[in-house]
């Protein structure tokens, strides 16, 4: 019987994770996911996840935590940005939320590498392009996240039989 709370509390913890990699208005993404599969790990002693695993899937977690941050850098690195566009990027990552809401998520980063580039001087055009691979860059680190949580679900799941 405790296995099943278990299982509901951790799954539930998953569906938040994955809610969180599609919604930023929700924390955590990827660690609540990752919390998720550690708890049911802990509950059932680590037989049903071994630990191995739990370090793996942590590690796998922190590795997307870093491409969060620096992919809608390593998007715009195609069109070479400044140091300024850069920056721009990801002051617009870490303010577009607050400023924007929901779409700061997307319109902060895209933003802030335009106005780096204007900065140092860069023309409107080549600017548009580096927000434009900023906004990639930013689509490629959230699918990304979701397949993680994903293959974590389903990981989950099938280690209840």
């Amino acid at each position: 019987m405790l296995t099943v709370f278990f299982a509901i509390i951790s799954t539930l913890f998953v569906l938040v994770g994955l809610v969180g990699v599609i919604l930023p208005i929700v924390p955590g993404g990827v660690p609540l996911a990752w919390l998720g599969l550690f708890i049911f790990a802990i509950g059932t002693h680590f037989e049903r996840i071994s630990i191995p695993t739990t370090v793996i899937f942590f590690v796998v977690m922190l590795l997307t935590i870093a491409v969060d941050f620096f992919a809608p850098m390593l998007g715009a690195g195609k069109h070479k940005p400044s140091k300024w566009g850069i920056l721009g990027s990801a002051a617009g990552s870490a303010l577009g939320i607050f400023i924007f809401g929901y779409w700061g998520v997307i319109a902060g980063p895209f933003l802030g590498s335009i106005l780096g580039e204007l900065i140092t001087g860069r023309e409107h055009r080549q600017a548009l392009k580096i927000g434009i691979g900023t906004i990639i860059g930013l689509l490629v680190g959230m699918l990304l996240k979701v397949i993680v949580v994903l293959v974590m679900l389903g990981f989950l799941i099938a280690s209840w039989f």
